[in-house]
Parts: C-alpha cells; sequence; structure tokens
C-alpha cells in the first residue's frame, strides 16, 4: 500500500509549483496536489484540499504538506481532519497571526496589483528568490507565467484569504505525529525566524534549512525539498489491526 502525500500550493501558485519537486519523489508515494485559486478563504481550501484524499482507506498513511500559504491551509486541514493526518510538512510558512503590521502591508500589497500588476509580479519574484537564481531565465520566467496564470483577481482573494485565517498555535502545539519544517535560508517572504517559531511550538518538529534558496523553495531546490519529504513518508506506515490491538 503506498503512502499517499498531498501537496499544496502557495499563493499565487498553480499545482505547477510542485512539478519539480515530484520528479524526485519516485514511484512509491501517490502523489496528490490541491488547487487553491478559486476559494474564498482557507478554510474552503482546506476543505476542497480534504477532497482530494477523503476517499482513501483508513489505513493508507496520509502525509500533508503546504508551501508558503498552502501551509496555513494545511494546518487548517489538520485542525478538521487531524486524526487521518499522520505527519505534517510546512515549506517556508508561519503559525503567527496577523499584526496591524502585516494587514497593511497586505493591504498594499492589493492596491500594488490593482495599480500595475506587472509591476508587481516582477517585484515579488526578485524579493523571493535567491540573488544567485536572478540570473536563471528559466526559473524567473516560469514563475511570471505561473503568476500570470493565477491572474490579479485570485492573488487578491488569497490574500484577503491569508488574513481572515484562524490561529491555530494552540493545537500545534500539542501536534503528537512526525513534523518537518523546511525554510530557505535567505527566505525574505516568510523569514527563518518564522520556522525557528514553529520548531520551537510544534514538539518533536524537525527544522531542515535549504541553503541557496529564498522563498521558493520548490522551485530552486526541488531535489533538496523532496528529500525532506521521502524522509517525513519515511516515518509514517500503514495502519494493521496488530498496531490496534491493546497490548
Amino acid at each position: 500500500m503506498k503512502p499517499v502525500l498531498l501537496l499544496i500550493p502557495g499563493m499565487f501558485n498553480t499545482t505547477a509549483v510542485w512539478d519539480p519537486v515530484r520528479t524526485h519523489l519516485g514511484d512509491d508515494v501517490d502523489v496528490r496536489v490541491a488547487d487553491v485559486l478559486t476559494q474564498s478563504s482557507i478554510g474552503a481550501m482546506a476543505d476542497d484540499a480534504w477532497a482530494r484524499v477523503a476517499d482513501l482507506p483508513s489505513a493508507t498513511p496520509l502525509v500533508v504538506a503546504g508551501f508558503s500559504m498552502g501551509g496555513y491551509v494545511a494546518i487548517e486541514l489538520l485542525a478538521r481532519h487531524g486524526a487521518r493526518v499522520q505527519a505534517l510538512g510546512l515549506v517556508d510558512t508561519s503559525a503567527q497571526v496577523e499584526t496591524e503590521a502585516s494587514r497593511l502591508n497586505r493591504d498594499k500589497s492589493i492596491a500594488a496589483l490593482e495599480l500595475n500588476f506587472e509591476r508587481t509580479v516582477a517585484g515579488i519574484i526578485a524579493f523571493s528568490l535567491h540573488p544567485q537564481h536572478h540570473a536563471r531565465t528559466d526559473l524567473v520566467e516560469g514563475m511570471r507565467a505561473m503568476m500570470h496564470a493565477v491572474g490579479a483577481e485570485a492573488a487578491i482573494r488569497q490574500i484577503r484569504a491569508i488574513v481572515a485565517r484562524a490561529d491555530h498555535r494552540a493545537m500545534l502545539a500539542q501536534l503528537a505525529i512526525p513534523t518537518c519544517i523546511v525554510c530557505g535560508r535567505e527566505d525574505k517572504v516568510t523569514p527563518p525566524a518564522a520556522s525557528e517559531d514553529l520548531a520551537a511550538l510544534i514538539p518533536g518538529a524537525r527544522l531542515t534549512w535549504l541553503e541557496s534558496s529564498g522563498h521558493q523553495s520548490p522551485l530552486e531546490q526541488p531535489a533538496e525539498l523532496a528529500q525532506a519529504l521521502l524522509a517525513l513518508v519515511a516515518s509514517v506506515r500503514p495502519t494493521t489491526n496488530h498496531d490496534k490491538e491493546t497490548p
């Protein structure tokens, strides 16, 4: 029985953001990717993501991993279906709540998208990539094409969903499943301190740093990220009747 790995994209991402990682995951994992482009809340994204795996037999190991905004969705999915999830991956994300300053920055992002979409996209690409990747035309243009495919309307809807997300830190502090936290060493969007906070919050969480990576870890360091996720998948196994017996 193959374990299932549910991957959740981030803001301004199509499902293609996970394609470079998937090429390194091999055939021993059933990989499913959620779509987070049409919903108006993190909760609705979590419900749609859950629909991708709701058909699984109860014994099938389920690992959920979210990138950036997808991490918020993964945490929300865990809050709703935690008994079914056996391991959690959080990539370049955070459990922190919105502050007055962060809400102001979100408002500025919405205004920028409405005023000049192309210039805003260019700025996001430059800010979110590690400096040494700015010259990688394939990476830059691939990001640009993906962000244009998402469009301003969906991106603005995602920003508003992020602002309204729930605070699940109390749940995470009681989490008792294998958890892998991965962060680009030069992430300026969700800085390394946010991942350090996550690692301190979640009991037993393993923190993995990706060198020469900014915020876009699935695109900048897909092989290394895949390795971290495969290690997480290896930490779970099918539930059997023997496992359920009381000694």
